[in-house]
């Protein structure tokens, strides 16, 4: 199994197994609002996508964000504890910055395509390594990537020396170079890890959106 890391979506390689983490914060609220019970998420990469696909389904809770920010008229932003607890819909339609454009990326390259964040790292290296093959981390903004055993690329062994150079997790995630202040609470959260024991991944596509299941 050899194990490649796209510091960037347009970086991505084909491979037969896709990994998109985005850790703050598009694959760690996926990753919660499917380990809560949402049945279903659906990631699409512009606004107007989302709207007309809520428009076409008749259902679904609204969330995303554009600079961290939430998206005027959606329902929720794309912070992971607006989706702590009992589910307010069955599907979540979401369009983020970076993340779900990546998913849409990662899509178009690989066979098989999971969603990877700090919350769920155990469960989705468990799948990887089940699975065997060849594996692309797609890092969606800045930074963010697995260890997973394996041959890496050169790439690869350059993610897990940035990741030594902090002592933890969180630490690591607090000398990210964007968005806005105020996120302190979102990047606590979002640096736990393998507290949620869930593997998103892409089921299918529909109406251009990517349709993320458990």
């Amino acid at each position: 199994m050899r194990v490649h890391v796209a510091f960037t979506p347009a970086e991505t390689a084909a491979a037969p197994v896709g990994i998109v983490v985005d850790v703050l914060r598009a694959t760690s609220t996926i990753a919660q609002a499917l380990a809560s019970g949402y049945e279903r998420v659906y990631c699409s990469a512009e606004v107007d996508d989302a709207l007309a696909l809520r428009e076409r389904l008749g259902e679904g809770l609204l969330g995303g964000e554009r600079s961290a920010v939430k998206i005027e008229g959606f329902d929720v932003g794309a912070s992971p504890r607006e989706f702590v607890g009992e589910p307010r819909a069955k599907t979540v339609i979401f369009s983020t910055t970076n993340g779900t454009r990546a998913i849409l990326e990662t899509a178009a390259r690989s066979d098989q395509v999971l969603l990877g964040s700090l919350l769920n790292l155990d469960s989705v290296a468990a799948a990887v390594r089940e699975r065997g093959e060849d594996v692309v981390v797609v890092c969606a903004s800045f930074q963010g990537a697995f260890a997973l055993d394996g041959e890496p690329t050169d790439a690869a062994k350059a993610a897990d020396a940035i990741a030594r150079a902090w002592p933890d997790a969180h630490e690591a995630l607090l000398a990210r170079t964007y968005g806005p202040p105020g996120l302190e609470e979102d990047i606590a959260f979002c640096a736990q890890v393998s507290a949620l024991d869930v593997v998103p991944r892409l089921n299918r596509m529909v109406d251009g959106a990517a349709e993320i299941l458990a």
